[in-house]
């Protein structure tokens, strides 16, 4: 019965993420031929229906994180991202890495050992982000190196128009790695998911009233990793503390952590 019942769920989230890629195909293909749409709108449309969208794939996909194939099939799909940049096959591209960068990220969730790994990553990657867009490598990339940018990132059309906003590949990379966490550790999983996809929407609204070239996204992912998860950190951090070390303080990369919340 239990076979059973695990068959099923995995036949509908199959079928759910074959429904949601096909609807993402077909707009990413014919979305310059649809009625434009005031700037305003198009950012609630980006940060509200095609963002959050783009990254329910990886909420649907997300059993694949203990799969122990994650690294080298994230390896396929970045070659495959290379072949179809050079092939001019922009869509294929884009959702090949995609693809790449979540599978190396939920690759990546398993040399962690403790949640406090990923906490503490989210404590520092918005540092690093930051310096890079603002004075690093990353600012070089966007305003003299726009080609690499378009290489490094994957697109969200605007709607009526050939525009895009673009996410570079380690703001993927990591939305995956929290994503995992979330699951691995018993955290608020969807809430999570659905804040730190918002996140993007937020960043990219700020850009565009603020009339910037680009803002680091990471900043407010890891916000949205952190703060909907906030309470249930505080408690397990006092528990580590006081010597009650609980589940999630370890394990696997395939086992989940019951969570009362």
């Amino acid at each position: 019965m239990v076979g059973r019942v695990t068959s099923l769920l995995a036949t509908t989230r199959a079928a759910v993420f074959a429904a949601l890629l096909a609807a993402l195909l077909a707009y990413y293909v014919w979305h310059d031929g649809l009625q434009d749409l005031p700037r305003d709108w198009d950012i609630v449309f980006l940060g509200l229906a095609l963002i959050p969208a783009v990254f329910a794939l990886l909420l649907v996909a997300l059993p694949v994180r203990a799969w122990r194939g994650a690294l080298p099939a994230g390896i396929v799909a970045a070659a495959l991202a290379v072949v179809c940049e050079f092939a001019d096959l922009d869509i294929a591209g884009n959702f090949a890495k995609l693809a790449a960068a979540a599978l190396i990220g939920f690759w990546f969730l398993g040399l962690f050992e403790t949640l406090w790994w990923a906490v503490l990553v989210a404590f520092v990657v918005p540092v690093v982000d930051s310096y890079s867009v603002w004075r690093g490598p990353t600012r070089h990339i966007v305003e003299e190196r726009e080609e690499i940018f378009t290489a490094l990132s994957i697109g969200f059309p605007v709607w009526g128009t050939e525009g895009s906003a673009k996410l570079g590949i380690p703001d993927l990379l990591f939305f995956a790695v929290f994503l995992a966490a979330s699951d691995r550790w018993g955290l608020r999983l969807r809430l999570t998911w659905l804040a730190m996809a918002l996140s993007f929407g937020t960043t990219l609204a700020l850009a565009v009233w603020g009339d910037v070239d680009g803002l680091p996204a990471l900043p407010l992912l890891c916000l949205g990793f952190l703060a909907p998860n906030a309470d249930i950190l505080w408690r397990r951090w006092r528990e580590r503390k006081g010597g009650r070390v609980g589940p999630w303080a370890g394990g696997s990369s395939g086992e989940r952590s019951s969570s009362p919340e």
